[in-house]
């Protein structure tokens, strides 16, 4: 039984591979791809399809910075759902953030290592890295790593996302920024 639902969700993670490629949809852009990938059973191959080509143009914004991919992902009315201190709601808000934080961190990139698909949402696994060169407030980086992770749920209608909930592991990120004292 575990057997046969392995071997299922291997073929139909191969499926929408093969489905991605014979659309032609990302052959001219290199977009974030999810090292791992589950689908429910109960989604349609081109439901999951449409599900991941829209998280991964919001990857691709966070991997690149380019706020075209933000723009093509988010929702005009789209929410966060704890949203951070200081930061506007809607789709200006990730943008800003983006802005900010690649002063600080400007080789900033995204891996994918984890994606579940289910029915409107898409939960995902995510790991940034970069060198902090920049500045963080008035703080002048050293070219130490950065290296943290992130779990982002998003909500997806009509192919744009239209609210995200999000935990950073923010504590790690200011021991590396030199922000809090790593003893």
């Amino acid at each position: 039984m575990i057997v046969q639902k392995t071997i299922r969700l291997f073929i139909s993670t191969v499926s929408i591979s093969i489905l991605f490629i014979s659309t032609g949809t990302w052959a001219n852009e290199k977009l974030p791809e999810p090292e791992r990938l589950q689908v429910a059973s109960g989604l349609t191959k081109q439901e999951a399809v449409n599900l991941l080509n829209t998280a991964q143009q919001y990857y691709a914004f966070w991997n690149t910075g380019i706020e075209d991919y933000a723009k093509q992902a988010l929702a005009d009315n789209f929410i966060d759902l704890n949203l951070p201190e200081g930061r506007p709601q809607g789709p200006d808000g990730p943008l800003i953030a983006s802005a900010g934080f690649r002063q600080a961190v400007p080789d900033l990139s995204v891996t994918v290592k984890s994606v579940y698909l289910l029915n409107n949402k898409v939960i995902s696994q995510l790991l940034f890295n970069g060198h902090f060169t920049g500045t963080f407030g008035t703080l002048q980086g050293k070219g130490q790593a950065i290296r943290f992770s992130a779990v982002d749920m998003y909500t997806v209608k009509n192919g744009k996302i239209i609210e995200n909930w999000h935990l950073e592991d923010n504590f790690t990120l200011m021991q590396q920024l030199g922000l809090i004292n790593n003893h």
